[in-house]
C-alpha cells in the first residue's frame, strides 16, 4: 500500500482535478487529454479492456506518476492500493497496519504528551494541547485501530499482528491491505481491482465502506455488481472514434446506455465515410476508363474536337483525383459487436437429465437436474462445493461414481470451461476450422467472423500471441460453433469485457438453447435471477476423505 499524505485531511474541501493530462510509452498512447474532477462525496469508476491505461490513470491521480503533458492539482490526503501487496522481508500484518494508521496513532501520542505537558504546567502548553486535539480530532485518530480491526475481520484477513505477510496467501496479503485502506480513512481511496479474493460477504461489506464513506473513492474494476453498486460516474478508457476518453454519469445505467449511442453514431459515421470513399473511387475508375477507352469522337470529327474532349477526360480525372485525396477518412473501424447465433431447438423432449450424481471427494452430496426446450439453470454454491465438477459430468468429460447422466443421441451439448488448454502454437482461424469440421457438416457451423468476437488479423494469430480475453472470446466461438442444444458455461464473464459480457447475458436470456450456468459473477446472479437455481453445499472434511 502507497499512502501519501499531506499534513491534514481536507475532508468536505478535498479536490482531484486532472486536466488534459496525456501519457506516452515508447511511440504508444496510453492517456489522451483526460479531464476529470474528483471531490469528497464523489464515485468514480475507471473501466476499459486490459492495458488501456485504467491502472496508469490511478497512479497519475495519486501523484505517484508524472504525465507526460497536463497537470493534477491535490487537495487532501489520497490511499492507493496497487494490484499486489509488497511484502517487504519480515515486514508483518502489525507493521502493515501501523503503516496504513501511522498519522493517526502519531496524532494521539501527541495529544497524549501535550496532555502530560499541560498537567505539569509547562509553559505553552494550552496551544499544544488544543493544537494536537484538534489534529487528533481531524483524524478520527482514536478509532483508527478499531476501523482496522473491523475491516480484516469483515473481509476475513489475518488478524495475528506476528503474522509475516510473506507466509500469507496472495488472497491473504489482498485482504490484509484492503482492510488497511479502508480503516485508514484518507480523503480519497484509489482502489485498483478491490473485489479480488473477496468472499460474498466481503463484497457486500466493501460495497457498504464506499458507498457510506466520507471522502471520495475512485475504483479500477471489472465487476459490474460493484459498478451499479458504487459507481456514480465512469470513466470508459475503451477506444472511441476521436481517441478521447468518455466520461458518462448516471452510474451503470447511464454507462451503457451512453455506450449504446455512442457506438452507434460511431457505426454510423464510419458507413458514411466508408460509402462516401466508395463513392469516390467509382468515380474515379469510371474517369479513368473514360479517358482510356471513351473519349474517342466519331469519324470526320476534327482535330481540335479531339483534342478538346481529350482535355475535358483529363481534367476530369484529375478532379477525381483530388476528391479522393482530400476525402479523409478520420473515424477509424468501431468496436465488434457480438451476433449470438440461432441455436436450434428440440420441443417435447428431455435434452439432457442428471441424476442423483455423486464424485467422491469432489461432489459428496448428491446433484441431479434435468432440461428440457428453452430450459434454463443457475449452478451456485461455494467454492469447493463442486459446481465445476457437476457440469463436467454433465458434459460427459468426468465419469461419475454414483448416478446416471442420460441425453438423447442427436442433441449436440457444448461446455465452455472455466479453464481450458488452446493449443498455443495453432492460429486461431485455423484450429476453428478443424474443430468444426470434426463436429458439424459444414452446412450447419457458424463462421469465425460471423459472431464478431474475433477480429481477422486477431483470428490469424497463433492462439498464444492473443491476449487473455481474446483467447476467451475464441473459447466462447467453439462453444458457439456447433449451434448446440444444450449450453454448460462455467464462470463464464471470466476475461471478458463489460460490453461483451452484457450482449452475452441478454442472449442467454433469449436463446432457444437450454442453459446451464455457474457463476460468483454478482451481476450475473442477478441478470438470471428468474431461473431456476439449484445450490450445492460445500463439501466437509470427512466428507473429502470417504
Amino acid at each position: 500500500m502507497l499512502s501519501l499524505n499531506t499534513p491534514l485531511p481536507a475532508r468536505h474541501r478535498a479536490q482531484l482535478i486532472a486536466s488534459d493530462v496525456s501519457v506516452t510509452r515508447g511511440a504508444t498512447p496510453v492517456l489522451s487529454h483526460v479531464d476529470l474532477t474528483v471531490t469528497a462525496t464523489s464515485r468514480v469508476a475507471i473501466v476499459g479492456e486490459n492495458g488501456r491505461g485504467k491502472s496508469t490513470l490511478l497512479h497519475v491521480l495519486s501523484g505517484a506518476l508524472t504525465p507526460d503533458s497536463g497537470v493534477v492539482q491535490r487537495l487532501g490526503t489520497v490511499g492507493i492500493a496497487e494490484q499486489e501487496m509488497p511484502t517487504g522481508g519480515n515486514r508483518t500484518v502489525g507493521q502493515a497496519v501501523a503503516e496504513a494508521i501511522a498519522q493517526p496513532l502519531a496524532a494521539v501520542a501527541a495529544l497524549d504528551s501535550a496532555a502530560v505537558s499541560l498537567a505539569a504546567g509547562v509553559p505553552g502548553a494550552e496551544e499544544r494541547y488544543a493544537a494536537a486535539l484538534e489534529h487528533a480530532e481531524v483524524l478520527d485518530a482514536w478509532d483508527a485501530e478499531r476501523r482496522v480491526q473491523i475491516a480484516l475481520e469483515a473481509l476475513d484477513a489475518e488478524t495475528e499482528p506476528s503474522r509475516r505477510l510473506d507466509d500469507l496467501s496472495v488472497g491473504q496479503r489482498y485482504r490484509v491491505r484492503l482492510a488497511c485502506l479502508l480503516g485508514a480513512d484518507d480523503d480519497f481511496l484509489l482502489l485498483d481491482e478491490p473485489t479480488n479474493h473477496l468472499d460474498r460477504s466481503g463484497l457486500e461489506f466493501l460495497t457498504t465502506q464506499l458507498r457510506s464513506r466520507n471522502g471520495g473513492v475512485v475504483v479500477v474494476t471489472h465487476d459490474r455488481a460493484l459498478l451499479s453498486d458504487v459507481a456514480e460516474t465512469i470513466v470508459d478508457l475503451d477506444p472511441t472514434p476521436d481517441d478521447r476518453v468518455r466520461v458518462y454519469g448516471n452510474g451503470y445505467a447511464g454507462y451503457r446506455e451512453g455506450r449504446r449511442a455512442e457506438r452507434e453514431r460511431w457505426e454510423h459515421e464510419f458507413e458514411r465515410q466508408q460509402t462516401e470513399l466508395a463513392r469516390l473511387q467509382d468515380s474515379l475508375s469510371s474517369a479513368q476508363n473514360r479517358l482510356v477507352s471513351g473519349w474517342r469522337p466519331e469519324k470526320g470529327t476534327n482535330k481540335h474536337g479531339r483534342a478538346t474532349r481529350a482535355g475535358g477526360l483529363v481534367q476530369s480525372v484529375h478532379r477525381r483525383q483530388e476528391q479522393l485525396e482530400a476525402h479523409a477518412v478520420t473515424v477509424p473501424e468501431p468496436p465488434q459487436v457480438f451476433r449470438f447465433p440461432e441455436l436450434a431447438t428440440r420441443t417435447g423432449a428431455v435434452l439432457l437429465s442428471v441424476e442423483d450424481v455423486t464424485v467422491t471427494g469432489r461432489l459428496t452430496r448428491p446433484a441431479a437436474f434435468s432440461l428440457s426446450h428453452r430450459g434454463r439453470l443457475v449452478v451456485t454454491g461455494p467454492n469447493g462445493a463442486g459446481k465445476s465438477t457437476l457440469l463436467s459430468v454433465a458434459a460427459g468429460d468426468l465419469r461419475p461414481d454414483t448416478g446416471t447422466v442420460r441425453r438423447p443421441q442427436n442433441v449436440r451439448l457444448a461446455f465452455l470451461r472455466q479453464e481450458s488448454e488452446l493449443p498455443l502454437d495453432r492460429r486461431a482461424s485455423e484450429f476453428y476450422a478443424a474443430h468444426v469440421d470434426a463436429l458439424v457438416p459444414s452446412r450447419e457451423a457458424v463462421g469465425l467472423s460471423q459472431l464478431g468476437l474475433l477480429r481477422a488479423r486477431e483470428s490469424s494469430k497463433r492462439i498464444g500471441e492473443l491476449s487473455m480475453g481474446q483467447q476467451r472470446r475464441l473459447e466462447l466461438a467453439l462453444v458457439l460453433a456447433t449451434k448446440p442444444h444444450v449450453l454448460l458455461l462455467d464462470e463464464p464473464t471470466n476475461h471478458l469485457s463489460i460490453a461483451l459480457v452484457d450482449e452475452l447475458t441478454d442472449a442467454l436470456n433469449a436463446t432457444q438453447a437450454a442453459v446451464v450456468v455457474s457463476t460468483h459473477d454478482r451481476q450475473l446472479l442477478r441478470d438470471v435471477e428468474g431461473w431456476p437455481a439449484l445450490q450445492l453445499e460445500a463439501t466437509t472434511e470427512s466428507e473429502a476423505l470417504v
